[in-house]
């Protein structure tokens, strides 16, 4: 199998997880779950975390479409590839969800939320959009600086989901914290209603910080 191939499988392999695990425990939530915020951000960081490591090597686990419009700007991959990235991503996403859903319908009480974002504190759309906007900037300044080739081995995997809880813990109160459009897109398009409504902010503001966050990164770092 070509190499170029082996990427985009692990691309959606690794967004399936990330979204799979991340808003099962969100969703749990709503019926019974105990874990919380801290539970939530321990799922997406450090599930991420793990992704990094072990497919970090096949594709460089980008699992998100913001982080991949980053490396095309940034000239890391190729347009062509990046498309494809993107499509996997999603992909992987939207099976993600449609997974939770079948699963957890199986549970009494349960009320078709798959953990879309959403705005349950009723912020602004101008205050969502720009805590997304800043804390995908600073995620992809640390992606890009824990992944140099002078970076220490071993610890972009720690970095990037680590980065990923903190953002969390303040996100998950919001019924933000995305950085990632694919993880939510595809829970909006199977969870449908206000999520979907709102879901627009979860893609346009990370890709607007995603490319001011390669704009920070040239500003601190000379490659």
């Amino acid at each position: 199998m070509k190499q170029d191939v082996r990427s985009y499988i692990a691309e959606l392999l690794g967004t399936f997880t990330l979204v799979f695990v991340g808003t099962a425990v969100a969703a749990l939530q709503g019926f019974g779950g105990i874990s919380g915020v801290l539970g939530i951000s321990l799922a997406f960081g450090f599930t991420l975390m793990v992704l990094v490591w072990t497919l970090g090597p096949v594709s460089g686990c980008h699992i998100n479409p913001a982080v991949t419009i980053a490396m095309m700007v940034a000239s890391k991959i190729s347009v062509a590839k990046g498309v494809i990235y993107i499509i996997a991503q999603v992909v992987g996403a939207l099976i993600a969800s449609l997974l939770l859903r079948g699963l957890i319908s199986g549970i009494p009480g349960t009320t078709g939320d798959v953990g879309a974002n959403g705005n349950p504190l009723g912020m602004t759309t101008l205050s969502l959009l720009l805590f997304e906007v800043v804390m995908t900037a600073l995620f992809l300044l640390v992606i890009l600086s824990a992944t140099r080739d002078d970076a220490p081995v071993g610890f972009a995997g720690l970095a990037i989901g680590g980065f990923l809880f903190v953002a969390h813990l303040v996100g998950a109160q919001l019924g933000d914290a995305s950085l990632n459009p694919a993880r939510s897109l595809g829970p909006a398009l199977v969870q449908g209603g206000a999520a979907l409504d709102a879901v627009w902010i979860f893609i346009v503001g990370p890709i607007v910080g995603a490319v001011i966050g390669w704009i920070l990164y040239r500003l601190v770092r000379a490659d």
